[in-house]
């Protein structure tokens, strides 16, 4: 049996462009091309299906915290269709990182996001 470990780094690469995406149009073409047609996305904040709720979610994320970006933190673990990661999210102006989560990601067959279930770490008071 042949694992292809390279599909849960280019998943997550794909992820992090989404989230890291600040024009509409191009965060909705990174979101379609992440995400599976009937992807999801949940952690404690927000549980949103489909590419219209998963891009508003993210556009709604970076409406909150303008002039910050979505770091991939440490490795990429996965195994079947599943891969885990950690991230934080840094100030561009300051590289201070107030918010820190760790995500589970499902894969399709055609390696899109099926689904994110996110954990946060790390939150100012108040956010």
């Amino acid at each position: 049996m042949t694992v292809r470990t390279d599909r849960y780094q280019n998943a997550v690469t794909r992820y992090f462009e989404a989230w890291n995406a600040r024009e509409p149009e191009t965060l909705a073409k990174t979101v379609a091309e992440a995400w599976a047609p009937r992807g999801s996305y949940t952690d404690p904040l927000a549980d949103v299906r489909g590419p219209e709720g998963i891009t508003a979610l993210i556009a709604a994320a970076q409406a909150q915290f303008p002039g910050f970006a979505f770091r991939l933190t440490g490795r990429v673990d996965g195994h079947h269709d599943t891969a885990r990661f950690s991230w934080e999210l840094v100030s561009e102006a300051d590289g201070s990182a107030p918010v820190a989560g760790s995500d589970v990601i499902t894969l399709d067959a055609d390696d899109r996001i099926l689904s994110v279930l996110g954990f946060l770490d790390r939150m100012p008071a108040g956010a």
